[in-house]
C-alpha cells in the first residue's frame, strides 16, 4: 500500500494576502492610482533628501575664506 502523495503549498506572506484582498475590493482603476501615489511620496522623499544635501555643500562650501 502506497502513502498519498504530498502537496506542498506555500503559506502566503502577510504582504500577499493583503495585495489579494485589495485585489477584490478595488478595482484596476483605484489599484493603480494608489500605486502611482505610493510613487510619488517616494519620489517627493527622495527630492527632499537631495535638498538637504544640496544646501549642506552650499553651506560648506560658504563657510570656506
Amino acid at each position: 500500500m502506497q502513502a498519498a502523495p504530498v502537496r506542498a503549498t506555500a503559506i502566503p506572506s502577510f504582504t500577499d494576502a493583503l495585495r489579494a484582498i485589495e485585489s477584490i475590493l478595488m478595482s484596476g482603476g483605484q489599484r493603480t492610482a494608489r500605486q502611482n501615489a505610493w510613487t510619488s511620496v517616494l519620489e517627493d522623499r527622495r527630492r527632499a533628501k537631495d535638498r538637504v544635501e544640496a544646501q549642506r555643500v552650499l553651506d560648506d562650501a560658504a563657510s570656506r575664506p
